[in-house]
C-alpha cells in the first residue's frame, strides 16, 4: 500500500511539473510577460470544432519539447470559441475572449497564434503548421 501511494505521489509530482499554464485573461498575461520579460504566445481555437486547431494543441502546445522551451520563454494566453454546450464558456470569459478577437483576430481565423511583447503590440502571426515542436518554436521566435 505505501508502495502504491508513492508510486501515485510520484506520478502526480511529474505531472504537475509538465503542466502548462494557459492565462485566460489579457491583464494577467502582460502582468505576467512583463515581470518575467517574455513575449506572450496568444492562440485563438475552437477547442470542440477546428480540426487544425485540435492538432495544434495535440502536436505542438501538448509536446514535450514546446511545454520546456515555453515554460522559460513565453506567458501562454488562450481564447477559446467553443461551440458545444457543454463546452461553454462563462459569460464573463467569452466576453474577454471576443474583446480580444476583435483587436488582434478581427478576420477570425482558427486557429490563430498571435505573439505579442509584454506590451501587447503584435511581432507576428501564424496558424497551424504541420512541422515538428522545435521548428514551431523557431517559427515563434523569429517574430
Amino acid at each position: 500500500m505505501k508502495t502504491l501511494l508513492i508510486s501515485f505521489l510520484l506520478v502526480l509530482s511529474i505531472t504537475s511539473a509538465n503542466a502548462q499554464e494557459w492565462q485566460m485573461d489579457i491583464n494577467k498575461a502582460k502582468e505576467i510577460a512583463t515581470a518575467k520579460n517574455q513575449n506572450i504566445i496568444l492562440v485563438f481555437q475552437g477547442s470542440d470544432w477546428c480540426s487544425p486547431c485540435i492538432k495544434l494543441e495535440k502536436e505542438i502546445w501538448n509536446s514535450e519539447v514546446f511545454i520546456d522551451y515555453s515554460e522559460d520563454n513565453f506567458v501562454l494566453l488562450k481564447a477559446d470559441f467553443p461551440r458545444r454546450e457543454k463546452n461553454k464558456l462563462s459569460e464573463e470569459q467569452q466576453k474577454k475572449n471576443s474583446l480580444l478577437a476583435e483587436k488582434y483576430n478581427t478576420q477570425g481565423f482558427f486557429p490563430l497564434v498571435v505573439v505579442l511583447d509584454f506590451n501587447g503590440k503584435v511581432l507576428g502571426m501564424t496558424g497551424y503548421e504541420k512541422v515538428t515542436p522545435k521548428k514551431y518554436i523557431k517559427i515563434l521566435t523569429s517574430f
